[in-house]
């Protein structure tokens, strides 16, 4: 029996996703280039693999069955031309990719459909792990933790009733944008603060109403009574920018802002304005436009932003579930079931 020859986008997914595939399947890995010594010497962040890079992976690994997609290289039509939906060398074998990723902003979905090919996602896996960084950034920003890091380097530290004044959770009002996976499990980690209530907003009213108290309210609504917004909503094109001036000068200038979804959801020419004139109390951002950020990012010169590295997934637990989902729906996909989280 011919074993199907499935390939991972990089050599970021974790062995027991991988250790699955072997079972079953003929597994092929990008690797992503080491770094030169000039690189290094130049301060270069760590090893990326460029779009440049994967197309010949792509290019050379044909015929390929099914893709696990986990790097954020973007997949389209350039791509699928070349892991086999339409090339003379592969031919059209590719049934199916999976993205090892809750987000799909990346996928091409429209054109991945159009050839016939089955794609799905691999959401919840990584949701804990987000909301822990969310709530963390929350306190961090809100207790103003940078500003006194900063102090602390300055030789500013100072020992006063009123220094440092910041905001508490206790009696305050939490604004969930999206709740789904992520949204929910802040929510259930701030149960806990003495949060005096909880409002969401989004497609849909959720179970949660009844679960934690929380309260389906419209966008304008929750963005000016909440003392604290938690952005878990999907990027879409209604989403872009969603956090403009506009949005920021509805808010009170006490709100914290955590931003733990997608970087463009957020106007960030904007939230610079609003944060250095004091049109909102501070930001912990996980997720930025561009990433990787700039150091030269102004934004990294605000000293009321609180920012993280799009790190909010990475625990070895969440990285290996995940990989675990993503397999187990490539290998679903592979033998004509259908997905579980299907795009």
């Amino acid at each position: 029996m011919i074993r199907p020859r499935v390939l991972v986008t990089s050599t970021d997914m974790m062995q027991p996703g991988i250790e699955l595939l072997k079972k079953t399947c003929e597994v092929l890995l990008c690797p992503v280039p080491e770094l030169t010594r000039e690189e290094i010497s130049a301060g270069y962040p760590g090893p990326v693999q460029s779009r440049e890079d994967l197309l010949g992976h792509l290019k050379n690994s044909c015929p390929i069955d099914g893709i696990v997609w986990s790097n954020k290289v973007r997949c389209d039509a350039e791509m699928l031309d070349l892991a086999g939906t339409n090339h003379d060398h592969c031919g059209p074998s590719l049934k199916a990719i999976v993205t090892m990723s809750s987000g799909f902003d990346h996928m091409d979905v429209d054109e991945i459909r159009r050839r016939g090919i089955q794609v799905g996602r691999s959401p919840f896996a990584l949701d804990a792990a987000v909301a822990e960084v969310g709530v963390m950034l929350a306190l961090s920003a809100s207790r103003r933790a940078h500003e006194g890091r900063l102090m602390i380097e300055r030789g500013q530290w100072e020992s006063r009733p009123q220094w440092l004044l910041a905001h508490g959770l206790k009696g305050a009002t939490v604004g969930i944008v999206g709740l789904g996976g992520i949204g929910r499990g802040i929510l259930k980690r701030l149960s806990n603060f003495e949060v005096e209530r909880f409002l969401y907003t989004g497609r849909s009213r959720k179970p949660a109403d009844d679960e934690f108290g929380a309260k389906f309210v419209l966008l304008d609504d929750l963005l000016r009574q909440s003392d604290f917004v938690f952005v878990t909503c999907a990027l879409t094109n209604e989403t872009r920018q969603l956090f403009d001036a506009e949005a920021f000068a509805k808010m009170k200038r006490t709100v914290v802002l955590v931003n733990v979804a997608r970087g463009p959801i957020v106007d960030h020419s904007a939230l610079i304005q609003a944060l250095r004139h004091g049109t909102i109390f501070a930001a912990g951002l996980d997720v930025t436009d561009p990433e990787p950020l700039p150091a030269s990012s102004e934004l990294l010169q605000v000293p009321n932003a609180v920012i993280t590295p799009h790190m909010g997934s990475c625990t070895v637990k969440a990285r290996a579930d995940i990989s675990v989902l993503a397999a187990q729906s490539l290998l679903l996909a592979l033998s004509g079931e259908p997905m579980p989280y299907p795009l």
